[in-house]
């Protein structure tokens, strides 16, 4: 541990400053009177600011310095919090309060810690004036993550003739291939972690899940008023709003930052505080998992190029070999969702083996099924649908004999009731969404031809 601070044992996390120059953004944090660490977020070819969005880029600039800060102060999750650089309102601090609660529900469940009552954001300027329309182009940032929901994303803008360009956050080459794959304009923003960071876990900080959805939603703000976009269009499903467990007569939910509420709550204060043109909202939000795969099965386009594995993005640590590693939940609950809506044959191309002919994985297949476990820790979707998922592979000829398979036709399914086991309920769309009204009608076709 550094000699000048023990972040368990510090009293107060500060926000110190936060500056930008030449397309680089520097974010200051500091335990008590320790040493500081600072984040940069580049900005490749950044534009000069036009003088009309100042305001609204110093705006988007103290959010993504407040919301990014949960990666620091979970090394130590002082009692106290202060914001020296940046300006909180009663709207942000209560933001940040749910952010760094909820967020950290994960976290918070396996270090055994109690984050009740000691998040507390200080509102440093009792009222702020409402943000102005900036005028914005009309073109829309959609993250790529790699994965199938944001490729679907981006199939769905590109069928609307939305002006849109792909963007990630960080070094993946395996997001970038996918983005190339998009055909679409591309923007890879860069960010790097304090160093010091990771010398703090090293010798024994607290460390675990962060709501990164929620650092990169504040990061596409700025880049959304810096480059010129008046929409922000993640990949979010429904599912995502689901608790992967209760802990402690709490919801715990590793997607806390994905789903509804803190899409609801973020896109109100980047209206009132940044831009009151700049539209934030998940595209898939009424879907579920399962629609969302039976869209993705329509194409080949991205067969040879996605992943859903999270191995690949590791920030540190091995990486698997190929694009699946075929032990995480990720891998089998994407294997599992899409084998419904896929030819067997391309499925097991995709993958490079059958995850539902090894008995090896009951256990990991029960868990996403939410039988005798409870939901892993993973972005994956619902019990309710990996049940429903295995129930239609059991009633066709090519899957039924599959060891996981055969083994949920005779132990499982006799315990479960058949009415909840239907395919086509779970694709029809939900009314819960953000979605602006010209966009609806082509996501709701992916539910069309059913």
């Amino acid at each position: 541990m550094n000699q000048r601070v023990d972040p368990r044992a510090a009293r107060c996390f500060r926000f110190v400053r936060r500056d930008y120059a030449d397309g680089v953004a520097s974010l200051t944090y500091a335990f008590d009177d320790g040493p500081e660490l600072v984040e940069r977020i580049a900005f490749p070819d950044a534009p000069s600011l036009a003088p009309e969005r100042r305001a609204a880029f110093e705006a988007a600039l103290d959010l993504m310095h407040l919301v990014a800060g949960v990666s620091y102060y979970k090394a130590g999750v002082p009692e106290t919090i202060r914001v020296e650089g940046s300006a909180c309102d009663a709207r942000t601090a209560a933001l940040l309060d749910d952010l760094y609660l909820h967020g950290l529900g994960e976290f918070a469940y396996h270090n055994r810690l109690d984050l009740r009552g000691r998040i507390r954001f200080p509102v440093t300027h009792a009222a702020l004036p409402s943000a102005a329309a900036l005028g914005l182009p009309a073109r829309t940032l959609v993250p790529v993550g790699g994965g199938k929901d944001s490729l679907v994303s981006v199939e769905i803008l590109k069928s609307a003739g939305v002006a849109a360009t792909a963007v990630w956050i960080g070094n993946s080459p395996l997001i970038e291939a996918c983005a190339a794959r998009t055909g679409l304009p591309r923007l890879n923003i860069g960010r790097e972690l304090s160093p010091l960071l990771f010398e703090y876990n090293r010798a024994g900080a607290y460390n675990g899940h962060i709501p990164v959805t929620a650092i990169n939603s504040a990061i596409l703000v700025v880049a959304a008023v810096l480059y010129g976009f008046d929409a922000i269009a993640f990949s979010n499903e429904r599912s995502a709003s689901s608790a992967t467990l209760e802990y402690d007569g709490q919801p715990v939910n590793h997607q806390w930052s994905k789903g509804w509420a803190f899409e609801c709550a973020f896109g109100d204060v980047v209206r009132a505080r940044v831009a009151a043109d700049l539209s934030y909202y998940s595209l898939l939000r009424p879907l579920s998992e399962l629609a969302v795969t039976a869209r993705f099965a329509r194409s080949t386009r991205y067969d040879d190029v996605f992943s859903s594995c999270n191995r690949n993005f590791r920030i540190l640590g091995p990486k698997p070999a190929d694009r699946w590693c075929g032990q995480c939940p990720k891998c089998h609950f994407v294997f599992l969702a899409l084998a419904p809506f896929l030819p067997k044959p391309r499925l097991l191309s995709i993958f490079g083996r059958n995850l539902l002919d090894d008995a090896e994985l009951a256990g990991a297949f029960d868990a996403l099924m939410e039988y005798r476990s409870h939901k892993p820790f993973e972005c994956v979707g619902e019990g309710i649908e990996a049940r429903a998922a295995l129930a239609a592979l059991a009633a066709r000829a090519e899957w039924r004999e599959d060891a996981l398979v055969a083994r949920f036709a005779t132990e499982i399914l006799p315990q479960l009731d058949p009415a909840a086991l239907a395919l086509a309920p779970l694709l029809v769309p939900d009314a819960e969404h953000g979605i602006p009204a010209a966009l609806l009608p082509h996501v709701l076709a992916a539910d069309a031809d059913r």
